[in-house]
């Protein structure tokens, strides 16, 4: 056996044994908890308000915006959260109207966005992931089984 043939197999193991269950698990974790909350501002539903943006934070590829949230019926406030969805040409100060659904981290803007698709991804992401590597798992123990001696 060549060694790029050896070198392909051990990448592969090490995928279908450690690379499917992280991904599954992060998939399920990062999207599971923000799905609904996703759902629900795509269908308009949650606590209508205003976000107050305060600061902007660049990573390499994106920014976000983080602010507070004030409820319009000034029932309910939430400090330092996301603005999920947000709109093109916001500055330090802009107010923008919103939808608190619970997400753990943030709140929708109103005119929406794409944030529902994307957890949607994840989870689905996490689950195939899952799948798949139960599915690996069983066939792994049947066929170890049917080529052991027996006794």
């Amino acid at each position: 056996m060549a060694n790029s043939e050896k070198i392909n197999k051990w990448r592969t193991k090490v995928f279908v044994w450690i690379g499917l269950p992280v991904i599954a698990v992060a998939a399920l974790f990062f999207g599971a908890f923000d799905l609904v909350p996703a759902w629900q501002a795509k269908a308009g539903d949650g606590t209508p308000g205003t976000f107050t943006v305060v600061r902007e934070e660049c990573g390499r590829r994106n920014c976000t915006w983080y602010g507070d949230f004030a409820a319009t019926d000034g029932g309910g406030q939430r400090t330092d959260v996301i603005l999920y969805d947000d709109p093109d040409g916001l500055a330090v100060g802009d107010f923008v109207p919103v939808r608190d659904t619970g997400a753990r981290n943030g709140v929708f803007a109103a005119a929406g966005g794409s944030t529902w698709l994307l957890m949607t991804g994840f989870v689905l992401a996490g689950v195939i992931a899952a799948v798949a590597w139960v599915v690996m798992v069983v066939r792994t123990v049947r066929r170890r089984r049917a080529l052991a001696p027996v006794g």
